[in-house]
């Protein structure tokens, strides 16, 4: 068991965000902490699906467990009974006010003891410094493209989306002359090893001699001339085929066995490719299709780049709040629940307001916002006119009215929650498997060993933990400030999916099977992995664990991302806008469901849209 000193197992357990600088002054967050006022955010260790949010769902899903149903209810009947405090949650009871009225009586109940589902805060005290990261959903990817309805809610809660060119510094790793690399293990390839990221054609643009770092990867002879090969003018690997007929292989192929059977790539090259898209997609190549290859321009796909190219051209990758979309999660409340976030309603004081926990599930509230409460049972009551939600708290069962209620969870749980779905809504829904994956965030005292080597970003092929990490986006809000200097505090980014590639598994099946890896895993085995790949990344910077580190925090999603279909497995012309979640979304009388994973689209406005839908369906 690897612990850092300064950062004891007692401070992990109870979850205080540490200052471990000798003679520090306590942050507001310890001071919080001191008082034994609630704030989740600064909590550290093993966060994400935590101690405590999962153990009853589990039981109810996995055991069948029952909760006798109360006699009496624990609160007057609401208008609406939210199930899940996550942006499709909240997005929900928003919008359900916005159309029955301010004097609507709400309440969203949620499992964690934090809101914001996957759209997760963590913060830290380094040294006297407030540094902030995301430990989940983290970027309004393509605002532009936006359905309107969600546009509007993103506009209603106070967020601007022009305003991110101004805080997000596109320049930032450029003007510091850092790049991304590649990290080679010494468990995968005999010695630790880093060298420029120079395979994609921007990265050779940048790296005149890419043969000669290539030549440097340690690879074996044959695999080093088979990548130097592929990236030197390789031909059409279909020519003779017509276009339909590229478009339809590609389909039905994965992109690793493309490159071993059409290429004809040694296997080094194979699975140092495979897993490039795996934080995209939360699983790796075996799994992909050789068309999604040529979507994000892979290696032995150029031919096909005029087939597969779209008009439009994307944004840039900038929106985003130090926190990524908890800052989303965070104004919502703040409309929902006023004195939770108290001071400027501007999108700068989301950055750094800290929020009051107290103020979410007060008697006098219109709206109540209650966590640490898992829903066991929802169905309909008075002939259908309203609908009973029981949920379990500290052990105990309650259970509360709503005239409507939207079920805003995990969509897999709905048919254990809800014994009034037919059957075939209930196999619509069980075709989905989430996707499980983990963001770790590591506070730093400083960046020096980044600036040191050159790189901001390094990817690991055939990681058994971070499969990628860096430096995390350079967002600056009012007070809140970026790192500036190498001296100052920052934090680290890391992605996990746990995945089986190249056994013969399908997506969903990696899926079980890593989710089930995943929740086997302890603080202990994820904080011993992150110190070694840190300290064999970073070692030739000076990078020194036990100096460097401040804090650690794992925010852990067995069920992650919502899954989306993959056109090696399931038919092509299922999309968000055609497929099985379309039934499985279906409203039941007083009881709809908003999730991302009903909108089969792992992205934040798949998660509004949603929302949108369900809050129409019941007004």
């Amino acid at each position: 068991m690897t612990i850092l000193k300064g950062i004891t197992r007692r401070d992990f357990l109870n979850g205080v965000a540490l200052s471990v600088a000798a003679g520090g002054t306590l942050s507001p967050l310890e001071i919080l902490a001191q008082e034994g006022r609630r704030y989740p955010p600064a909590l550290t260790g093993l966060r994400g699906s935590h101690k405590g949010s999962f153990e009853v769902a589990h039981s109810l899903a996995l055991r069948s467990r029952t909760w006798p149903r109360p006699s009496a209810l624990t609160d007057n009947e609401y208008d609406l009974v939210v199930v899940g405090g996550g942006i499709s949650g909240l997005a929900a009871a928003f919008l359900f006010r916005q159309k029955v009225g301010a004097d609507a009586r709400i309440l969203v109940l949620d499992n964690h003891d934090d809101f914001g589902g996957h759209a997760k805060r963590n913060e830290f005290n380094v040294d006297g410094r407030h540094v902030i990261g995301y430990g989940g959903s983290m970027t309004i990817d393509q605002p532009s493209k936006y359905s309107a309805p969600a546009a509007q809610l993103l506009r209603d809660v106070g967020i601007e989306v022009d305003r991110f060119y101004e805080y997000f510094d596109r320049d930032f790793f450029a003007s510091h002359g850092l790049r991304r690399a590649v990290y080679f293990s010494a468990e995968r390839y005999g010695r630790d090893s880093v060298h420029p990221e120079v395979f994609r054609a921007y990265a050779r643009e940048l790296q005149p001699d890419w043969r000669e770092v290539i030549n440097a990867y340690p690879l074996s002879d044959e695999g080093t001339a088979s990548f130097i090969a592929l990236l030197d003018d390789p031909p059409d690997f279909l020519e003779g085929r017509s276009r339909d007929d590229k478009i339809a292989l590609m389909r039905r192929i994965s992109y690793s066995d493309y490159l071993r059977q059409f290429v004809g790539a040694h296997e080094d090259v194979v699975l140092f490719l495979r897993d490039q898209l795996r934080g995209l997609w939360g699983f790796g190549f075996d799994a992909l299709s050789a068309l999604e290859g040529a979507r994000y321009y892979m290696p032995g796909t150029w031919h096909l780049w005029p087939l597969v190219e779209e008009d439009e051209e994307s944004e840039p990758y900038i929106h985003h709040f130090p926190d990524g979309n908890a800052g989303i999660a965070r104004a919502l409340v703040r409309r929902l629940v006023p004195a939770a976030l108290p001071g400027p309603d501007t999108m700068e004081a989301l950055a750094v307001t800290p929020v009051d926990y107290a103020q979410l599930d007060r008697r006098e509230n219109r709206i109540r916002i209650r966590l640490d409460s898992t829903a066991v049972d929802v169905r309909h009551v008075d002939n259908g006119g309203a609908v009973d939600v029981t949920y379990v708290r500290a052990g105990n069962a309650h259970r509360v009215r709503g005239k409507h209620v939207v079920l805003a969870c995990y969509n897999s749980v709905i048919p254990h929650l809800c014994p009034e779905l037919p059957d075939e809504q209930v196999e619509a829904i069980r075709l989905a498997e989430k996707i499980p994956l983990a963001y770790i965030n590591v506070a730093l005292r400083n960046w020096q060993a980044f600036a040191r080597l050159g790189y901001h970003e390094f990817h690991v092929p055939q990681a058994d933990l971070m499969h990628s990490f860096g430096m995390d986006f350079p967002v600056s809000m009012g007070d809140y400030r970026y790192a500036r200097t190498p001296d100052d505090p920052v934090v680290i980014h890391g992605s996990f999916a746990p995945t089986v590639p190249d056994q013969g598994l399908t997506e969903r099946e990696q899926h079980v099977a890593g989710g089930a890896r995943m929740l086997r895993m302890s603080f202990a085995d994820y904080e011993t992995q992150i110190i070694r790949q840190l300290s064999g990344a970073l070692g030739g910077g000076g990078f020194d664990a036990e100096r460097d580190i401040a804090a650690i925090t794992v925010n852990r999603w067995p069920h992650g991302y919502a899954y989306e279909y993959n056109e090696l497995y399931d038919p092509p012309e299922w999309n968000p806008n055609n497929g099985p979640h379309l039934l499985g979304a279906r409203q039941l009388g007083r009881i709809s469901i908003a999730n991302s994973d009903a909108a089969a689209y792992a992205y934040v406005n798949g998660a509004i849209d949603a929302a949108c839908r369900a809050v129409n369906e019941q007004t």
